[in-house]
């Protein structure tokens, strides 16, 4: 018989906001920041061509259906937490604490949304509101339910991520093309009308792709992984080696075609790859997690200026990735500096990293003058009234 999460531990009181599970979001900024930056050009392969090939190995190896899992982990990592912290509370029950949590999932879902509206078709904040009101219930069940539909839902995740890789790459086109986030000559009602028109179906996808993750955040989150790190050491080093060998080997064949070094594969070979990418990839963006835990527990022995502003940056993830779509709206559409045409997959990497580097800066502003954040004070307002 399944058996409750009160069943198997008591509410966890924590001292203090573990270093890790912020560092990790922190670092997830970058990967996003880097996966979404090359959908915002015309063309990736202007520029330098070598640099360009460069460029597209490293995304694949590191980027490329890495950010989405990280993210996904880290955030059914916050559900538990924030269970956790609901429970605890004087009064605090089941009942009250799953309306909380999908509370804040349709709130997400609204303020992804106006995301969506207002300025990118990528977004990323629907699919978890939406993953949260799916999956509140799950919380209360136990470890075989929460690893069985991760499986399950793990196969078509998996084939919808490699068909996608799969139809570009075998007609030669880039994978980074993708309708309606380059706005071309377009302007913003004709980019809103297409952005609307696709958000359930998009939507409806995205939510798969992130359950798995959303569900392996929760296991791991019961077993205090990434809030304790020294104490779970041996386990994370094991598991950051596998995943990160797994990913850059897995990765590698469909980062070859990509780049155009593996030229003319059978479609069975490119079926292969792009699978290989999709499975060894998704292992390998968890696995960054546990790498992030690693290097928590030096830094919080010995806090630098880094670490500071990186944990401010992952207290602050939602408002700082906001910031990111603003920043590429104003960099690369035609209503902006219009650098859509301008630059290539390497340039577009570029301003990736630059664009993380300011919102380091904000973030790091932001914790100097104890600010929270104004899409975290506003998510909090709505979600507890």
């Amino acid at each position: 018989m399944t058996t409750s999460i009160e069943a198997q531990a008591p509410p966890r009181a924590t001292t203090g906001r573990a270093l890790a599970p912020d560092l990790a979001r922190g670092a997830m900024l970058l990967a996003i920041a880097f996966a979404h930056a090359p959908l915002f050009v015309t063309d990736v392969r202007r520029g330098p061509a070598a640099l360009n090939a460069i460029t597209d190995v490293f995304h694949f190896l590191f980027v490329n259906n890495h950010a989405r899992p990280m993210f996904a982990f880290l955030f059914g990592y916050a559900l538990v937490q924030l269970l956790d912290r609901r429970l605890a509370r004087p009064g605090g029950d089941w009942v009250s604490a799953r309306k909380l949590l999908r509370r804040r999932g349709w709130w997400l879902m609204a303020i992804g949304l106006t995301h969506v509206v207002l300025l990118v078709p990528i977004d990323i904040l629907a699919p978890y509101g939406l993953a949260a009101v799916l999956l509140a219930g799950l919380l209360r069940r136990g470890d075989r339910a929460l690893l069985w539909t991760a499986g399950l839902t793990f196969v078509p995740a998996t084939a919808v991520v490699a068909a996608s890789m799969w139809f570009p790459m075998s007609n030669g086109i880039s994978t980074y093309t993708k309708a309606g986030v380059s706005a071309g000559g377009q302007g913003f009602w004709s980019l809103l009308t297409e952005r609307l028109t696709a958000w359930p179906i998009s939507l409806a996808v995205g939510t798969l792709l992130v359950i798995p993750g959303v569900l392996l955040g929760m296991w791991a989150a019961r077993r205090r992984y990434l809030e304790e790190p020294a104490r779970h050491r041996r386990l994370l080093l094991g598991f950051a080696v596998i995943t990160t060998a797994l990913s850059v080997a897995g990765s590698l064949p469909a980062a070859l075609v990509q780049a155009d070094v593996w030229t003319g594969p059978s479609p069975a070979a490119l079926w292969a790859a792009v699978l290989a990418q999709a499975v060894t990839g998704y292992a390998g963006g968890i696995g960054m997690a546990a790498l992030v835990a690693l290097v928590a527990i030096r830094a919080g022995r010995r806090r630098n200026r880094l670490t500071t502003m990186v944990e401010a940056l992952g207290r602050r993830s939602m408002s700082l990735y906001l910031f990111q779509s603003v920043a590429y709206v104003v960099l690369f559409y035609p209503y902006g500096m219009g650098l859509q045409d301008d630059l290539g997959l390497a340039g577009a990497t570029l301003v990736a990293a630059g664009t993380w580097l300011i919102s380091l800066l904000l973030a790091d502003l932001m914790a100097r003058v104890g600010y929270r954040g104004p899409a975290e004070i506003l998510l909090r307002r709505l979600a507890y009234r």
